[in-house]
């Protein structure tokens, strides 16, 4: 198992530090999809003892990004065709809420700056055909316009869809034959949470999550049966 993604917390750290920094091993793929996580390794890694260690990996397990085997121990869950389904239709319900409380409130401004540098950098990462790049800098759009409607629990569960959504990928990076529509899909996206329609704003959002489902359908021999 690659821990080189985790960074060693002190002795005083929370099992919330701890289930942080596992939560981005997962998502980077240091922690793949069906990986046994092993107590003592890790505790060791953390420099913990496994008290705190065993709380982090409960609360991912509540989270759904881990599970339990009895007598086997916890694993990184794997995702099947239906759960990537499932993952993208709960990430638009939670998109297009946060989405609206940006239009209603007046946050249309500061989310379109606050989205400026991922377009930047997925953009500058697509002409340098950097495909790793430009799904890290997805992933930050979404997360960014989630946290641009300011609610503490749509940002909570966005968060671990978004990890999900990378565990759907896995080494597959991204689903576009050219990333550099990826990026202009994005920019287009920006443009319309400025001006758009609160109509047109939606159904850029839905669709652009519609068609990620579709494409995923049609690399489905890539990912877990």
């Amino acid at each position: 198992m690659a821990l080189t993604d985790l960074e060693p917390v002190s002795r005083q750290s929370t099992a919330e530090f701890i289930a942080d920094r596992l939560r981005v091993a997962i998502m980077k793929g240091a922690l793949e999809p069906g990986a046994q996580l092993g107590e003592a390794e890790l505790a060791a890694h953390f420099q913990v003892s496994r008290g705190p260690l065993r709380e982090a990996m409960q609360r991912l397990v509540s989270e759904g990004i881990l599970h339990s085997i009895r007598h086997r121990g916890i694993f990184v869950t794997e995702l099947t065709l239906d759960d990537v389904v499932d993952v993208y239709r709960s990430r638009s319900v939670i998109e297009r809420g946060a989405l609206e409380m940006i239009l209603t409130d007046g946050r249309r401004e500061a989310t379109y700056l606050a989205l400026e540098p991922t377009v930047l950098v997925m953009q500058a990462a697509a002409e340098r055909g950097d495909a790793a790049a430009v799904s890290d800098a997805d992933q930050q759009f979404h997360q960014i316009l989630v946290e641009s409607a300011q609610s503490p629990r749509l940002i909570r569960a966005a968060r671990t869809l978004l990890i999900e959504t990378r565990m759907c990928l896995g080494a597959l990076q991204t689903t576009y034959d050219d990333i550099r529509e990826q990026a202009q899909e994005h920019a287009t996206l920006r443009e319309a949470i400025r001006s758009g329609t609160p109509g047109e704003v939606q159904k850029l959002l839905a669709e652009h999550l519609d068609d990620a489902v579709q494409r995923l359908r049609a690399d489905q021999k890539t990912l877990s049966p």
